[in-house]
């Protein structure tokens, strides 16, 4: 409860343009992090594989489908590193 009062204070306190940035940036950043993620354990099972189609995983559009996966998992909420990333530099912008 003391956590809640804590983050609304800081809510108040930060311009909304300044949390509309922070808040994107955020969401930008964990989308990266889960394409990366996701192009890791594509590139680990494809070494593992052995039909033979490694051409087909490492594809321009099986990239473009996971950045778009990540970018939407991501603006869902995705794994709520946005989130820890906006409480960190919210609180950082008020200093």
């Amino acid at each position: 409860m003391l956590v809640n009062a804590v983050q609304t204070r800081q809510q108040e306190a930060t311009d909304p343009r300044q949390a509309a940035k922070i808040g994107r940036a955020a969401s930008e950043f964990e989308s990266l992090l889960i394409a990366q993620m996701l192009r890791s354990a594509r590139e680990s099972s494809s070494l593992e594989s052995d039909a033979g189609d490694s051409a087909e995983t490492n594809s321009p559009l099986t990239d473009l489908g996971e950045q778009q996966f990540a970018q939407a998992l991501a603006n869902a909420g995705g794994l709520g590193v946005a989130k820890m990333v906006v409480a960190g530099l919210s609180r950082d912008a008020n200093r």
